[in-house]
């Protein structure tokens, strides 16, 4: 499932594209056409992410509702601008090539390519005629010279204006809402750092947190607590915070918590910018590189189960908690 990373990424790419004008929008599928019949024309204003949901609104008080889950994806095409607080590596103004995260442009004209694919949604580059699938799997492939290109697969909802065009499929929420069923949805979230990264905010997740008897590893989980993070985060947050991901959350003392808000603000910002959850600090040169290729570089414990611990040795440990999996290292997390 795309993190909070992600969501905020795509996002930004809906702002950078469609905010600003009046979209046809429609539902190849057929599935979401009533949804799409009250949206279509309407002029898009703003579009924002608050954890893993993102929220795209249109005039006269409406609100499309997107959380893509586990299988739901965007994909793009057309001449697509880039957000320009986004990180395209291996492109440069002017360039032809199009630079997908996890995909850099060396002077050999070589590409490194992240094996697991992993990337992020900065996955735009040089304006051209592209598709980019935006979830936290992100592929280029050629649009082909036809533009708008026939929908493939099962798309739930098309948005289409004279340069681009945005198809989602499989997403786990797409609906129309009113001004007051948003704030309704935004009352049941945590406090998102991308969005505001105060005091208040802090002090919010804080205070929600150290409410809870179940343990920190389950209470960062909780979107109502904090939004955004999701399995690989919570695993390297605990391990950089050197904690046991079974502590019960209203154990730890109000500065534990507040360096867990403010190390999830700085990986969230980094992911955002990056398109990578890059959870070592620190790397440079060709160890930032390997980092950006390949998963196990850049991550402390997430799926590296039964592999000795880089800083103390200990082999890090898999288990099922909460209906998820778990990675932690029993000897740097106790």
């Amino acid at each position: 499932m795309p993190e909070g990373h992600s969501v905020h990424r795509i996002a930004r790419q809906f702002a950078a594209n469609f905010v600003g004008t009046a979209p046809e929008v429609t539902s190849p599928q057929g599935r979401f056409a009533q949804g799409a019949a009250q949206l279509t024309g309407r002029e898009m204003t703003d579009a924002r992410a608050v954890g893993k949901q993102m929220f795209l609104e249109f005039s006269e008080d409406r609100w499309l509702r997107v959380h893509l889950g586990i299988y739901g994806a965007w994909d793009f095409a057309g001449d697509v601008r880039v957000d320009p607080s986004i990180q395209i590596h291996g492109y440069t103004p002017g360039h032809s090539k199009l630079g997908q995260t996890g995909e850099y442009s060396r002077a050999d004209g070589a590409r490194a390519v992240d094996r697991d694919a992993e990337d992020s949604v900065t996955s735009i580059g040089a304006p051209r005629r592209t598709r980019v699938r935006m979830a936290e799997a992100d592929r280029e492939t050629d649009a082909g010279s036809v533009f708008p290109p026939e929908p493939v697969g099962q798309v739930r909802v098309r948005l289409l204006n004279d340069r681009v065009c945005a198809d989602l499929r499989g997403p786990t929420a797409c609906e129309v809402l009113t001004p007051a069923e948003v704030d309704a949805v935004m009352l049941k979230l945590g406090p998102d750092p991308a969005n505001a990264n105060t005091p208040a905010e802090r002090r919010r997740f804080v205070e929600r947190a150290g409410k809870k008897r179940t343990p920190i590893g389950l209470v960062l989980m909780d979107q109502s607590v904090v939004a955004g993070i999701g399995n690989v985060y919570r695993a390297e947050m605990l391990f950089r915070a050197g904690l046991d991901p079974h502590t019960p959350a209203n154990s730890l003392d109000r500065t534990v918590l507040e360096a867990l808000w403010d190390d999830w603000a700085d990986l969230l910002e980094t992911g955002i910018t990056v398109g990578q959850m890059m959870t070592i600090d620190g790397l440079e040169g060709d160890a930032y590189r390997r980092a950006l290729e390949e998963r196990d570089e850049r991550h402390w414990v997430y799926k590296l189960e039964g592999t000795p611990c880089k800083r103390c040795g200990t082999n890090i440990a898999l288990e099922e908690f909460g209906a998820r999996k778990l990675y932690w290292c029993p000897g740097c997390q106790t």
